[in-house]
């Protein structure tokens, strides 16, 4: 739960801290870190600091850092949205980040809300697309020449399946004729 919370803290909608832990500024180019990444690895990297396991947290910090910035989807995410994007992105997918965040805002939600209680549908929200799992307002209409369908509940299917009762204690007699031609068998008629 600590760690949630923790979490939570630390997303970010600015995003700023990963260029600081890189010592680079927003307009750095990939080669730009990519050196400051090969210098700070170097520095804290934890085989050069064995005793020291701060060193070996903060080579995890720049490594994050890097792998971030050098992504340029990852790092167009962090740009706009901060640390809380790169966690949308994670969650929902690099492709949903923007729906996200524009779902979320306080018109979307707004907007929500008034449809929902001008049409007194939430289903409605999304266009009429409610799809009949709601009110139905959006029902087709069948032709005119065409009888609507009605429901059959499947008690009542199966009771029309059953044959009649009369029919089960009735013997099945089948008259057998004699056939007109002859056939042969192992080079015999009969």
């Amino acid at each position: 739960m600590a760690a949630e919370a923790q979490r939570q803290r630390s997303l970010s909608t600015s995003g700023d801290s990963l260029y600081l832990v890189l010592g680079i500024n927003k307009n750095a180019t990939p080669e730009d870190i990519k050196k400051s990444y090969r210098k700070l690895a170097l520095k804290f990297h934890p085989d050069k600091n064995p005793d020291n396991p701060e060193a070996a947290d903060k080579f995890k910090e720049i490594n994050n850092a890097h792998a971030i910035l050098n992504d340029c989807t990852k790092r167009n995410i962090y740009d706009k949205y901060g640390s809380l994007g790169l966690y949308v992105a994670e969650q929902f997918g690099e492709e949903n980040v923007n729906t996200y965040f524009v779902l979320s805002s306080w018109w979307a939600k707004g907007l929500f809300i008034f449809c929902g209680l001008a049409t007194g549908c939430y289903f409605c929200c999304c266009l009429c697309c409610c799809c009949n799992c709601c009110c139905g307002k959006c029902k087709p209409r069948p032709p005119m020449d065409q009888e609507p369908e009605f429901y059959v509940s499947p008690e009542d299917l199966e009771a029309q399946m059953q044959p009649d009762e009369r029919e089960l204690h009735q013997p099945i007699e089948l008259e057998v004729r004699a056939s007109s031609t002859n056939r042969i068998r192992d080079g015999e008629t009969y």
